[in-house]
């Protein structure tokens, strides 16, 4: 790895340490350099000695392919796990039980698994192991999700024994996919961090987030094919068959692509790189005894007080809660090792107020948001399309009801399209209402859309108004990453103003908080949504579900968000 850019001989030094036994001010320092001049030293001084070489476009793209594949995958679980699931003969009290268990898991066994990537000592680097590994979990996931039911067809011929086993089967692999699907992000982030220059950092989490919508759209558009009269489907045997065929033929191709995108430094040849830089600059994360995301006081060096927050503002949620939290990517072993589950919610439950508010808004709008999308295709299969899947497989009620999926796949591609297409719309609307009115209007359109879906569930309506779900998607991915940037920026200003030399609150652990109400709000949906279907008879609650729980969003948003200028 080269730790040194080709240039910084020649760039101008910021930070500089005296001599030995000599006493220096403050005032001396970069009084005679220009404003340009003074960022860019900074820059060299906190990241120039650290930073990788600058990678080509062709292997960021590489590198962002894999979240093509994965997305992919994602869309095709999301919009034929619940019929998979009802086809096999799982009770409709039951089904929605399967999304309960990876978030509980995630919450127990993501710090394990993140530590111990920062540490492995493999040849091949710290993060392409686990990288590995968790894409064949996904991989044998797919596998006995998608062709569970035929496996078991085929080994056991007790009609009971069959439908339990083809039960367990198919749950398991859903569970082992949604498992290695999530916890995948974090080790190919950090892959990302690990061997690109801060420059190349935001563009490849561009990549990412393009290649993640374009694969989500390709992933519903192959569940909308109608695959069992064609002459692949006839070859491979059902229609499942030839999703799971496209599925790991995609998700194969781009992880090999992705894990040689780009060459990783094993743990024992990176080199240590001298601090010389405050803590405030490169440890951002801290979560100790100072106070809610304070950093240990720690003595340091005279410096220059550098600026914390030197990066282009981004409005891509990726770009910003990523760019936000890389810099604390490497904080030093004591510190991670205090960080745990029960350190990181003690942090939470001390957050000031509006932190707190941000989240219980985002708690909000994930699970109305998760309520329509887990479901929404056996929605259209069953009250759009009034299919049964309980019916005989070749009976009309269940052709007519894989029909009604095949539509939902159609309705969820337009969400994958509405959302890219609004990440544009939101820069043009920012200047006009804001961003706590960008927030209030993705809620109340999202909770408007559902009501009118579970109302009056008309095909042509119905994929109409399925924009209004990338509206939401976009809304989610972008708005409150972008207040806690605010809320950040405004008490570095605060701190400024009042003279305080106070270490600024870390910013990682609220994007941390904020990750933890998606799993919080799947834990909700898998635990309370089968039994609301159960005590109505129809899972047209599910719609109406997510449309009451968005327009609550909306109230919250609009009595206790704050305004951010």
């Amino acid at each position: 790895m080269t730790l040194l850019s080709e240039d910084q001989s020649v760039r101008p030094q910021a930070c500089r340490v005296p001599e030995p036994g000599k006493h220096t001010s403050l005032h001396q320092y970069s009084t005679d350099y220009s404003k340009e001049d003074y960022v860019d030293s900074v820059d060299s001084a906190v990241f120039g000695a650290v930073e990788p070489p600058r990678r080509s476009r062709g292997r960021l793209i590489l590198h962002g392919l894999v979240m093509f594949g994965r997305e992919f995958c994602y869309a095709v679980e999301a919009a034929f796990v619940t019929p998979v699931l009802l086809s096999v003969g799982l009770p409709r009290s039951l089904y929605s039980l399967v999304w309960l268990i990876s978030p509980i898991l995630g919450f127990l066994l993501q710090p394990i698994i993140g530590s111990a990537s920062d540490y492995c000592r493999s040849s091949w680097g710290r993060r392409r192991p686990y990288i590995l590994v968790l894409g064949i979990l996904m991989l044998l996931g797919i596998t006995l999700f998608l062709n569970g039911d035929a496996v078991i067809s085929a080994l056991i011929t007790d009609r009971s024994q069959k439908s339990v086993w083809a039960i367990v089967v198919v749950m398991f692999g859903v569970v082992l996919f949604d498992f290695a699907a999530d916890f995948i992000d974090g080790p190919i982030k950090a892959y990302l961090f690990d061997v690109c220059s801060h420059q190349d950092k935001e563009r490849g989490l561009h990549y990412h987030a393009l290649l993640t919508g374009l694969g989500g759209a390709f992933g519903y558009l192959v569940g909308a094919m109608d695959w069992g009269h064609s002459v692949i489907g006839q070859l491979l045997g059902t229609e499942y068959q030839v999703i799971y065929f496209f599925s790991a033929l995609t998700w194969g191709i781009f992880l090999t692509m992705h894990l040689f995108s780009i060459p990783e430094q094993p743990l024992d040849k990176v080199s240590p790189a001298p601090d010389l830089s405050p803590p405030s600059a490169l440890r951002l994360l801290g979560s100790h005894s100072n106070g809610y995301g304070a950093l240990t006081k720690e003595p340091v060096s005279p410096v220059v007080p550098c600026v914390t927050d030197l990066r282009p503002r981004s409005f891509s949620a990726l770009g910003e809660a990523n760019s936000v939290t890389s810099s604390a990517k490497q904080p030093n072993k004591e510190a991670q090792k205090r960080m745990t589950f029960r350190s990181l919610m003690k942090t939470v439950s001390n957050m000031p107020s509006h932190y707190r508010y941000l989240c219980v808004s985002h708690l909000l709008g994930w699970t109305a948001f998760l309520c329509n999308m887990l479901f929404f295709t056996d929605f259209m299969g069953q009250i759009v399309y009034k299919g049964n899947p309980y019916a005989d497989h070749n009976s009309t009620a269940y052709i007519t009801y894989e029909r009604g999926v095949e539509v939902g796949c159609w309705g969820l591609c337009i969400n994958a399209v509405s959302s890219a297409l609004y990440s544009y719309v939101q820069r043009c609307l920012l200047p006009y209402i804001g961003l706590k009115g960008l927030y209030f209007m993705g809620y109340f359109m999202f909770g408007m859309g559902t009501s009118l879906i579970g109302l009056f569930p008309n095909i042509i309506a119905t994929l109409i108004l399925c924009s209004v779900f990338g509206v939401m998607s976009s809304t989610l991915y972008t708005i409150p990453f972008n207040l806690i940037a605010e809320y950040q920026r405004e008490e570095e200003e605060q701190l400024k103003l009042r003279g305080n030399t106070e270490t600024p609150r870390g910013t990682g652990v609220d994007c941390a908080a904020l990750t933890c109400m998606v799993q919080l709000a799947q834990i909700i949906v898998g635990a309370g949504l089968g039994a609301l279907v159960n005590m109505a008879g129809s899972v047209i609650v599910v719609v109406l579900s997510a449309s009451t729980m968005s327009l609550f969003g909306c109230i919250f948003i609009a009595l206790f968000i704050r305004y951010v200028e």
